[in-house]
């Protein structure tokens, strides 16, 4: 379904750019991906930018005609900034599923019904639809995303990581920003005391009548959870010393490093894939395959400019750094997640792309406070009027 490669993604991208305007506004809550982009697997590692898909929009739309599915980009850039101001939310989310992970261990009744609801055996067909759905394609519709993740916290009454992590293992697209705090705002824990309560009318309307579910909670209390910590300073990108012996890092987080290659002429390229460290439990394999292959259509796509590239381990790069008497590695910035945590004091140049700078510092409130600032942060990638 999702040819991991620069080639599909664009293809992908140009097809839909037609329905990116008033269509999409009309029709992006039908869950159908017929309405809706698909580009998020792309995004989510950056074989496309965001700037890629910005342009080609309006190309061919207006700012206007094209708002809704300007945001919906522009939500993922929000996460990742208010994420990387407040990197312990993540730190707490991985305590967290830990101790939910053990007492799964331990409670046989938890366990019970959350394997049933991983297996979309719950007796709720819309929910076991999606749960299936997603652990045999690795895409679930963002409608689809919120009801399920509303029936896993208040009807079926879960833990909201376990649920979280599920979404982890299987999403092609899951991203540790847009992922957990997607999870907490349904839950009431991002927006305190706010929850998303999936309604059967709601359902049935969005999925044109395939589903009317019954029994469904009608109250979405929020569960406990520590209030998040304090906005931290807005991280900002190393410095590159160009006297030094420079190597280049690929990581999955950035599978188009041409804006890095036009800084630095590395004298050797390695390429280091985290997946598997995205959840304690096992990673989806189509997860992973997608992941290898697209850093390997990435390494074709800049091979003049790469050279060979090795393949190594967070164990193995300083020892590849040293082989290759490099003084300096230069990589993309590595967001908050299991990559930056893979690479946990190792010694890197950590460059940020201009879009993630110029965005990043707003994400400091509430998304709608930072939309306002969507008008002149397209004016600094296009020709648009702020």
């Amino acid at each position: 379904m999702f040819e991991p490669s620069y080639t599909a993604a664009l293809a992908r991208l140009n097809a839909f750019v037609p329905r990116a305007g008033r269509d999409y506004a009309s029709l992006r809550n039908y869950d159908d991906q017929a309405h809706v982009s698909t580009l998020s697997p792309y995004l989510r590692h950056r074989i496309v930018t965001e700037e890629d898909v910005l342009q080609a929009t309006l190309a061919r739309h207006s700012p206007q005609a094209a708002e809704k599915f300007i945001q919906e980009v522009y939500w993922r850039t929000y996460w990742k900034g208010w994420l990387e101001m407040r990197p312990g939310v993540w730190a707490m989310y991985r305590a967290d599923l830990q101790a939910a992970l053990n007492r799964v261990q331990t409670e046989s009744g938890l366990r019970q019904d959350w394997e049933a609801a991983c297996k979309g055996e719950t007796g709720i067909a819309c929910f076991d639809h999606w749960a299936r759905q997603l652990a045999e394609t690795g895409y679930l519709h963002n409608h689809a995303r919120m009801w399920f993740a509303s029936i896993w916290i208040f009807t079926l009454r879960l833990p909201w990581v376990l649920g979280a992590d599920f979404f982890m293992r299987h999403l092609l697209d899951g991203d540790p920003a847009s992922n957990t705090l997607s999870w907490r705002w349904v839950g009431g824990l991002q927006t305190t005391g706010k929850t998303y309560l999936a309604r059967p009318d709601n359902i049935a309307k969005y999925t044109q009548g395939r589903f009317h579910p019954t029994g469904l909670a009608t109250v979405a209390a929020p569960p406990e959870g520590m209030p998040h910590p304090a906005r931290g300073p807005v991280p900002v990108s190393g410095r590159i010393d160009s006297s030094l012996r420079t190597g280049l890092l690929i990581t999955e987080e950035d599978l188009s490093p041409g804006w890095l290659l036009d800084q630095v002429q590395p004298l050797a390229t390695a390429r280091l894939q985290a997946t598997h460290r995205r959840s304690p439990l096992t990673v989806s394999l189509q997860v992973t395959d997608f992941v290898r292959a697209g850093m390997a259509d990435c390494a074709s796509r800049f091979s003049d400019r790469l050279g060979p590239v090795t393949e190594v381990t967070p164990e193995s790069l300083v020892d590849w750094a040293q082989t290759h008497g490099l003084q300096q590695i230069v990589t993309s910035y590595l967001p908050t997640g299991p990559t930056r945590d893979a690479l946990d004091g190792v010694n890197l140049v950590q460059r940020i792309r201009p879009y993630d700078s110029a965005a990043w510092p707003h994400a400091t409130h509430g998304f709608f406070r930072f939309k306002e600032k969507i008008p002149h942060l397209l004016a600094q990638i296009g020709n648009w009027p702020a």
